[in-house]
């Protein structure tokens, strides 16, 4: 088993996604020193001070509050079942084991989860294209895309993103049980991990008529993977008492009413002259940047990465509030494989690397001073 788990395979892993992993944390912890040394000129009028939270800031809060054995969902208002219940779970287990500091187990959990992710994208990247170096590139650009400095703080984004991606993996090996197991694990991260029904369900189909009896009931359980992860949550909250739904809904004073992409799209130039917080002007050039990339998707990988891809974005875009806009295109993940078909040539590499970095210092100051909502 010690030799299984540091094969070179492993090693490789390692040593591609490990650097990336480092520089961001680092990075992050540079917009945080920014930000403490700049406070009162940053934010002198701010009513909630984001930055005394540190990495529990914003959702990674609810999480907190969601994982304290003596709060959790029934002792918080009901807007508190948005949040779905695997990554506070985890964080309330761990938290046992560090003296009941849930707050600090959340958050390694979250690097952790982080980390895992850029080992399973390598290998993924590695798989589907048999490039090293663009694998490589993937892991980079995924640690410094838009809104990944959320996979440093104590959100969930990271534990969804690694069951997602190993299931992606899993899938392209026909490991259908494991595939099963990460789709329970994205729907109960997250409700975006739904979406992985449409690719898997594509490919559970091809090869149907030749699979024999086991073979199908491992396709149908992974088709149901990520429906039973989300399903088990609602009906656990209507079984308390509130609606089938409210985990979905109660987002909604948060995004806004459900528009179109296409006229949305349009008005976020506008966004961008003239946004409600500095944080925001990032959102109009990002989402356009998601558009593109959703072409490289369809285009360029194999059709299962545009099943999940492309409901995703739109759902993201569809919102009459791009708070978060950038969070959720990392959900979408072949988006940064999709980038890093785009920056083979070295001076594109490097240029997408010190943007993304200069990002990830940059919204996580915004977020801690309160100019944008990560």
């Amino acid at each position: 088993m010690t030799r299984r788990l540091w094969s070179p395979e492993r090693r490789a892993e390692l040593t591609a996604a490990l650097p990336p992993w480092i520089v961001a944390r680092v990075l992050v912890t540079v917009g945080y020193l920014i930000v403490a040394a700049a406070d009162d000129e940053l934010a002198p009028n701010r009513d909630a001070p984001k930055l005394d939270q540190h990495l529990l800031a914003w959702d990674a809060d609810w999480y907190d509050a969601i994982a304290d054995p003596d709060r959790g969902y029934d002792r918080l208002p009901n807007e508190a079942v948005r949040f779905f219940p695997l990554f506070p779970l985890l964080g309330r287990l761990l938290g046992w084991v560090l003296a009941g500091n849930q707050g600090l187990a959340l958050v390694v959990v979250a690097n952790l989860a982080a980390l895992v992710a850029g080992m399973l994208l390598y290998r993924l990247a590695l798989e589907e294209t048999g490039d090293a170096a663009l694998a490589t590139r993937a892991t980079w650009l995924f640690a410094l895309f838009p809104g990944a400095f959320v996979l440093v703080w104590g959100y969930a984004e990271a534990l969804m993103l690694a069951a997602l991606v190993g299931a992606f993996l899993a899938l392209r090996r026909g490991a259908w049980w494991v595939v099963a197991v990460l789709g329970v694990v994205a729907g109960l991260s997250r409700p975006l991990g739904l979406f992985l029904v449409l690719p898997v369900l594509w490919e559970a189909t091809r090869g149907w008529r030749e699979a024999a009896g086991r073979d199908r009931l491992a396709r149908v359980a992974a088709v149901a993977g990520a429906p039973v992860g989300v399903v088990s949550y609602l009906a656990y909250t209507a079984a308390r008492g509130s609606g089938f739904l409210d985990p979905l809904t109660e987002q909604s004073p948060y995004r806004g009413a459900v528009t179109d992409p296409f006229s949305r799209l349009a008005e976020a130039v506008g966004d961008m002259v003239t946004p409600d917080r500095l944080g925001d002007a990032v959102h109009p050039p990002m989402a356009l940047v998601m558009v593109v990339l959703v072409v490289v998707v369809i285009r360029r990988l194999p059709l299962r990465y545009a099943l999940f891809t492309v409901p995703v974005v739109l759902v993201s875009l569809s919102a009459e509030s791009f708070n978060s806009l950038e969070r959720y295109g990392l959900n979408a993940f072949p988006l940064v494989l999709a980038l890093a078909v785009l920056t083979r040539r070295e001076e594109l590499q490097r240029a997408a690397v010190a943007v993304g970095a200069a990002g990830v210092v940059a919204l996580a100051s915004f977020s801690w001073i309160g100019n944008y909502v990560p």
